[in-house]
């Protein structure tokens, strides 16, 4: 009874398949098992469903069995070990592209996304020196561009007027001294009274002209250090200051940081002085290079990353602190044999590539693979250059019976045979 309903199941298997143009027809007689296409390592010996994904199993014909003379029949066996062929016109049919493979640049990049940040070595932040009070404020706002030299803030205080009249006092002292030694006096309190004045932010040039025209300033004006941007004014205009107080702060943008976070599994890819392509949504269009100055060696524990600065030329001021930049570092690591990734069929433990032999013939073919480089595999071994590969996988799913059979050719002893399906 049981032979009776294993016989029958095969009966309406088989005219199952005839009436489908995308199953190879394969008579009962010479079925030697039944596999699924997706999951080639089931083998049953009556038809069922796979019991991994479920998927009707598909017959696989014996090696020595004659194919169906039905014209839906698509694949033939043929005596080469890893042979199989499906017409050019069935290729045609189902979509089948070829790629050749090429001996190509690798090229490898790591990418990470930072934030801009501004030169803490390109920023000065000015501080009350000297109790006084603001007498005037010629920026008002952060964000003001200002030039080299150009004035800040003005301050009054009486004890820096007193000072700058000492000076002139002492200058006056020195000129009229008769000799060398009465001279000496008069240039040691003059250097301690420049080394005063330097020291409540009172420039060499403010110096030197007081030096030249004997008038001492009632204020003290103070000038950018160089061309950059008001960052803050925490002081306003006709406030009274104490020494110590925040009074305003610049900073020079021509150089801006970029802090990204890489893994620390691509740490041992990175050194001082590489050169980074970095990007910014707001300049889609436009790309600025930067060199890595600083890795910063300590793991965030839970990101599992590492900082790394880079110094980017912003001449132009575009990069500005807070925005988001995407850091990319580009690696050339030689040459080498290379396919499409579309055209490996991973089986598991290896790596198989169909191989076009002319005239509808394909080879199945082992290869073993190195690193993948964007949308292509290194091949190490098993293709040599300018054999041309099936760069699309999409007929399997059609021929699947008899790739298979050609397959296991490589390895008669992984042939498993899987649970009786319920």
């Amino acid at each position: 009874m049981k032979s009776l309903t294993t016989s029958v199941i095969l009966i309406l298997l088989f005219l199952g398949l005839s009436g489908c143009n995308h199953t190879t027809q394969v008579k009962p007689a010479d079925v030697d098992y039944y596999t699924c296409t997706m999951h080639p390592s089931v083998h049953s010996e009556v038809p069922g469903k796979c019991p991994i994904c479920s998927m009707d199993l598909v017959p696989v014909a014996k090696k020595d069995a004659t194919p169906a003379n039905s014209p839906q029949a698509q694949t033939k066996s043929t005596p080469e070990t890893g042979r199989f062929v499906v017409p050019v016109e069935r290729q045609q049919q189902i979509g089948v592209t070829y790629a050749m493979a090429e001996r190509r640049p690798l090229h490898h990049s790591i990418r990470a996304v930072g934030l801009v940040e501004a030169d803490l070595q390109r920023r000065w932040a000015f501080v009350a020196r000297v109790d006084g009070y603001v007498q005037e404020a010629f920026v008002t706002s952060p964000g003001e561009l200002v030039e080299k030299d150009a004035p800040l803030l003005s301050i009054y205080s009486p004890e820096l007027v007193t000072s700058a009249r000492e000076l002139v006092m002492l200058l006056k002292m020195r000129d009229e001294a008769k000799n060398a030694e009465t001279r000496r006096g008069p240039e040691r309190l003059i250097e301690a009274a420049k080394a005063r004045l330097r020291q409540w932010n009172v420039t060499e040039e403010q110096i030197t002209k007081l030096e030249h025209n004997r008038a001492p300033q009632e204020v003290l004006i103070l000038r950018s250090p160089f061309r950059g941007v008001v960052q803050d004014v925490p002081a306003h205009q006709g406030e009274n200051v104490k020494v110590g107080d925040h009074l305003v702060d610049v900073a020079d943008l021509s150089v801006v940081w970029v802090w990204a976070d890489f893994y620390e599994t691509e740490l041992s890819m990175l050194a001082r002085g590489q050169q980074f392509d970095v990007t910014s949504k707001s300049y889609p269009d436009e790309k600025f290079e930067g060199r890595l100055a600083v890795i910063n060696p300590f793991i965030d524990p839970v990101k599992r990353t590492a900082r790394v600065r880079i110094d980017i030329p912003n001449p132009g001021f575009k990069l500005q602190p807070g925005m988001y930049a995407n850091a990319e570092l580009g690696m050339n690591m030689g040459s080498g044999l290379t396919i499409p990734t579309g055209a490996v069929m991973p089986t598991g433990a290896r790596s198989v590539v169909f191989v076009d032999r002319g005239g509808g013939k394909l080879e199945a073919r082992v290869v073993q693979l190195g690193p993948q480089y964007d949308d292509r595999f290194e091949v190490k071994s098993g293709l040599a250059e300018g054999e041309r590969v099936v760069a699309s996988a999409n007929f399997l799913i059609d021929a699947e019976s008899k790739v298979q059979d050609a397959l296991k050719d490589f390895s008669p002893a992984a042939k498993n045979v899987a649970d009786t399906p319920r």
